[in-house]
Order: structure tokens, then C-alpha cells, then sequence
């Protein structure tokens, strides 16, 4: 940790700040990070090891932000396909532009390295605020976030230890299982994106099993697939879980409107009639969900407020006003036409 000097009244570090800790001048820091001339080996690993301890910026234009701001926050989302951060984004978007900010949006395809590498390269340019999905991050980005001290906000999931606006993603899927089994089913299938750095889905799958486990049962293997992500993933789970042996699921689970779309297309390219032969919930309750056919059970998640609070509470830090640190929006289990009792 730094010691408490100076740094902790500035929201960036400075070029002195740098030097005082690494015992050398600021020109030499700056020769170190210009390479305007050479800098002894033992004196470039000191400026680097004080940088790095201290998540100095390099960057000039964000070194600038000591004394004014960039106007702009960022914010690493999963996927640029998926309707449920295309929602979430514009309405967060909508709330940081009457508030004078700009948004720069990145996109980390699932990935925590990619998402590590994508926010820092906004911290590096001086973004006022950050905003992450979810709560899993690489430890080093989030001892980064906190050395540069700037608001931070996670959405879609809960967090015992940071500022949230998200929902409890095991109680949903817990609750989309139980209605599953008072309608009668036992054998409950999922199709779901990867779950490895995504707590969301995961989260919602460990409901089910949690939700299925209180009255006995479990997901079978051969019914539980994991594979990429849209209309095509769900006909391919789909055919993943019919292809085992054994009685296929009743019903189906899955990670996303889109893949329980493509879930009913291959199945009814199969002759299987949904409900009658497999009852279908899916996740995000998107624009179409309502017009299928049938028209699909699903979670709705209002990703609309989740952007719009994520803004407001962003905006207020950025102004230095205090804000409830966590916001929990409660994820509704719609009732379509779907699902009915197993045949």
C-alpha cells in the first residue's frame, strides 16, 4: 500500500509521487517512461516497481486528469450480440450523457484477460468511472481499479464486497426449476453458454441444481450442455442431449431467449411439439420472446433499470455524493406458453 502522503489527495498518482517512492528524480521517471535517454538498469526497475505499486499512468493526457476530468466512463461488457447489454448499455449511456459524459464501450467476448486487458487500457486514457459485469475479475484489475481510486460499479450479479446493481442469479434459476417441478417434471435438462468467468450463468445453473436437489433429483450429464453462445448454440445443444441415451429431459433450461429459440427450431424441425413433448424457459424475456411459437417462458431481466441505476449511481460518486451500495432488481419468472406439465 502507499504510504499516506500527498497521493492520497490527488486521484492520480504524479510523476513525483513516483519518484519519491522509487528514491530517484522526476526527470528520471520521466526519461524512464519517454525513453528520451538511458536510465541505469537498477534505477528503471526502481520507477517501474514504484509505478506499478502506485498504478501510475503513463499516458500524458491521463496524467493530466490530476487536475481536470476526461468526461467519459467506460464500461467492458460481455458480448455485443447479446440484447440484454445492448438494453443495459443504451439506457446507461442515456443517464451519463445528461450528465455531460461521454460512454466508451468494449466488448470481452467471456474472457477475463480480455476484460483485464480492455479496462485497463481505458483506465489508462483517464476514464472518470468504470463499469464491469458481473463478479468475478481478475484480482490484479481490481487492485488497479482501487489504487486509481475512481468510481466502480459491477451489474447482473450481487456482490458482498463491491458497489452492484444486479439480481440474485441462483434464485432465479432456482425459481425457473421449481416451477419446472410443481408442473411436474423431474428430468430438467440446461443449454447454456460457457460457464468458466461467468458467475451469471453459473450462478443460475447452481440454482436449478440447488432447487432440483431439495426434492431429490438432479441434472443428468448427458442433459447438461454448455456450448457457444446464440439461435445456432441452442439447435446444437439440443442435438447434443437428444443423441445420449437413455429418456430425454422433459424440459429445458437455458442460458439465453436466443438459444431457447434455437432449442424449439430444432426441435420442432424434429416433429417434437412444445409444449406437449418439452417444455422450453428461457433467459432475458427479449423483445420476440412474447411472439413465438409458442411464445416462450422466461426470466425476465429488466437490464433497462439495471443500466439506468448503474448510471445514477456512478454519476453521484463521480460528484462526490454518497450512493446505497448495493441495488438489488429482482429477476420475474413470465409465464408463457411454453411450458406445461411433461406428457
Amino acid at each position: 500500500m502507499p504510504p499516506k502522503d500527498d497521493i492520497a489527495e490527488s486521484r492520480f498518482p504524479l510523476a513525483s509521487d513516483v519518484a519519491r517512492r522509487a528514491g530517484v528524480s522526476t526527470s528520471t521517471v520521466s526519461r524512464v517512461f519517454n525513453g528520451t535517454a538511458s536510465v541505469r538498469a537498477d534505477k528503471r526497475e526502481a520507477v517501474m516497481r514504484a509505478a506499478e505499486d502506485l498504478g501510475f499512468v503513463a499516458n500524458s493526457a491521463a496524467r493530466a486528469l490530476s487536475t481536470r476530468r476526461f468526461m467519459a466512463v467506460g464500461a467492458v461488457i460481455p458480448n455485443l450480440e447479446n440484447d440484454l447489454f445492448v438494453r443495459a448499455m443504451s439506457s446507461f449511456q442515456e443517464r451519463l450523457r445528461r450528465a455531460g459524459y461521454t460512454l466508451i464501450l468494449t466488448n470481452a467476448g467471456y474472457d477475463l484477460d480480455n476484460e483485464m486487458r480492455e479496462a485497463s487500457f481505458l483506465l489508462e486514457r483517464g476514464i472518470d468511472a468504470l463499469l464491469l459485469v458481473g463478479d468475478r475479475h481478475r484480482p490484479a484489475l481490481l487492485d488497479r481499479i482501487a489504487r486509481q481510486r475512481i468510481p466502480f460499479v459491477q451489474t447482473f450479479s450481487l456482490s458482498a464486497e463491491r458497489p452492484c446493481v444486479g439480481f440474485d442469479n441462483a434464485a432465479a434459476g432456482a425459481r425457473a426449476a421449481r416451477y419446472l417441478m410443481d408442473l411436474g417434471h423431474r428430468r430438467i435438462g440446461l443449454v447454456t453458454s460457457i460457464r468458466q468467468d461467468n458467475d451469471r450463468a453459473g450462478g443460475r445453473v447452481d440454482g436449478v441444481r440447488g432447487a432440483m436437489a431439495e426434492r431429490g433429483l438432479t441434472v443428468r450429464p448427458e442433459h447438461d450442455i454448455q456450448t457457444s453462445y446464440g439461435i445456432a448454440a441452442g439447435r446444437d445443444g439440443l442435438r447434443q442431449i437428444l443423441s445420449a441415451s437413455g429418456s430425454p429431459p422433459t424440459a429445458i433450461i437455458c442460458g439465453t431467449d436466443q438459444m431457447a429459440f434455437g432449442v424449439m427450431i430444432e426441435a420442432q424441425s424434429r416433429g417434437m411439439r412444445i409444449p406437449h413433448d418439452l417444455s422450453l424457459i428461457g433467459v432475458n424475456d427479449a423483445d420476440y420472446a412474447a411472439f413465438l411459437t409458442p411464445s416462450l417462458t422466461t426470466i425476465r431481466i429488466r437490464s433497462a433499470e439495471i443500466g439506468q441505476v448503474a448510471g445514477d449511481y456512478l454519476v453521484a460518486r463521480m460528484a462526490g455524493l454518497p450512493m446505497v451500495r448495493v441495488t438489488e432488481i429482482d429477476a420475474e419468472l413470465i409465464l408463457r406458453a411454453s411450458t406445461a406439465p411433461p406428457p
